[in-house]
């Protein structure tokens, strides 16, 4: 198997980027790639003379489009550009989200359309093949005009300047790229706004969450099932009769994988002591069906957002064109990634729910799933612990693309803040995690305290995360417990 992936050569998905993370793949291009940019380099400099003025290339940025500059002077337009907008700030995000930026944004101006050198594509390759990872800021981009600030701290390290995550330090770029024999590179015209241009930092976000949200999917699917046993639940809410007659893609999935976890239960397909479920549980296949639909839309925008020219402008050498556009506004994933968030919000909703029911002392269980309860307050407190961190995603989920402040003088007058929508949607990914690691503890303590043997798959599940989290027989601080058994869910698939 390669240990490389040839960026360039194909489509991107969102399989293939967490194919590329996992193996810890490293890039190169590809021949037809590096034609493209080729060719389209070799346009823009036929293309580039004083009486021609193509924006961001021999004019200003934004308002100061009809600004001319001096031929003289358009390389060091590109570093200055860089530098100004390296305005930054907050937490330094995710390393693993940096690397699918670069992955992004090498892979966009491998579409031939940038008029960028060779060179500077091979650059970036190499920080990504040595782990030079660029230090970036959750904060600074109003999702139009491009990611500007973020991709301007991807793009210091180019220059020597900034700092990156290197050998798991942060340094100076200078000293890293020392320590590799790396020289920066000087930015030749329309390369910094190239750069600079782009929803990559939205859209790796966006990427990062989708890849969770099919694990959190999967998994809001197993722990529930572990509720519905602990709870003495009836089947037939999740056979194919009832999905039948609503034909949701997602409803009529999630009912064939509750049965399919429970299938060798006994137990759970004789339980008709209650006419009735509360609907945390009765509703499972519509609630958590209507997210699975969510994920696959936004996953279907996302997979034509990375595989898009978003730069500006736009070098259509076949055409014979120089095209300004606004295909770096973020309005699309922006509005994708608010639904993203409402639709996982639900899942750790629902969770919380049947929490509260677990610890009710209802259906044979201890109040609080502990024995000497009152002595012992066992459980309680970890529904208050959901209870809280459900009703922040709720905060999270107002949506960010409804949202838009004019910048640069007025002549970016509509912005679409998808990267507030993204670092949003970040939160409510981790919360829901948290959420559901508390549901696990409640429903596998519930489960042994009833003494009900499951199906192979969730007594396989359950013997898995009893290594880390035990029995609870008397109050502990359960803290720990609840970071372990998120630690649990992201790496046992």
């Amino acid at each position: 198997m390669s240990k490389y992936f040839e960026i360039g050569s194909r489509k991107l998905s969102i399989s293939l980027i967490e194919d590329i993370l996992i193996k810890n793949k490293k890039l190169r291009l590809s021949k037809s790639c590096i034609i493209r940019i080729k060719k389209s380099r070799k346009y823009l400099e036929d293309s580039v003379s004083d009486k021609t003025l193509i924006y961001g290339v021999n004019t200003g940025f934004g308002s100061l489009c009809n600004n001319k500059i001096p031929i003289n002077q358009i390389n060091k337009l590109q570093e200055n550009l860089i530098i100004s907008h390296a305005c930054g700030t907050g937490e330094v995000i995710n390393h693993e989200i940096v690397k699918i930026i670069l992955i992004l944004k090498i892979h966009s101006l491998c579409l031939g359309y940038s008029g960028v050198r060779l060179s500077l594509v091979n650059f970036l390759i190499t920080l990504y093949n040595k782990a030079i990872i660029p230090v970036i800021y959750e904060q600074g981009s109003l999702g139009a005009s491009g990611d500007l600030a973020p991709l301007a701290h991807l793009s210091l390290p180019i220059l020597g300047k900034g700092h990156v995550i290197y050998n798991g330090r942060k340094i100076s770029s200078k000293k890293a790229l020392k320590k590799e024999n790396l020289n920066p590179i000087k930015l030749s015209y329309k390369e910094g706004l190239a750069l600079l241009n782009g929803t990559q930092f939205m859209s790796a976000f966006c990427t990062w969450s989708i890849i969770q949200s099919k694990k959190m999917s999967y998994f809001s699917d197993l722990i529930s099932s572990i509720s519905l046993e602990a709870f003495s639940c009836r089947h037939e809410p999740f056979t194919d009769l009832v999905s039948i007659v609503r034909p949701h893609k997602g409803q009529i999935e999630t009912g064939k994988n509750i049965l399919k976890i429970l299938k060798s239960s006994k137990a759970f397909f004789s339980n008709n002591n209650y006419t009735q479920d509360p609907y945390s549980f009765r509703c499972i296949p519509q609630v958590h069906g209507a997210t699975k639909d969510v994920i696959n839309y936004v996953n279907n925008v996302l997979e034509i957002e990375i595989n898009s020219v978003t730069d500006n402008p736009i070098i259509f050498q076949k055409h014979d064109k120089i095209i300004s556009g606004g295909n770096f506004h973020g309005q699309p994933i922006a509005m994708a990634m608010d639904y993203l968030a409402i639709s996982l919000s639900e899942l750790g909703n629902i969770s919380e729910r049947r929490v509260f029911n677990l610890l009710s002392g209802e259906r044979g269980l201890p109040n609080y799933l502990i024995q000497n309860a009152g002595i012992n307050s066992g459980f309680m407190i970890t529904q208050y612990t959901a209870a809280s961190i459900v009703s922040q995603n709720k905060q999270l989920c107002t949506p960010s693309s409804v949202d838009s402040i004019v910048s640069s003088n007025g002549q970016e007058d509509h912005v679409s803040m998808g990267a507030n929508s993204a670092i949003k949607l970040f939160k409510v990914v981790n919360n829901l995690n948290t959420i559901l690691s508390i549901e696990l503890m409640n429903s596998v303590q519930a489960l042994e305290l009833k003494k009900v043997k499951s199906s192979k798959i969730v007594m396989n599940f359950i013997k898995s995360y009893r290594k880390k989290v035990p029995f609870i027989n008397h109050d502990v601080i359960l803290s720990e417990y609840i970071f372990k058994g998120k630690e649990f869910i992201s790496n046992y698939l």
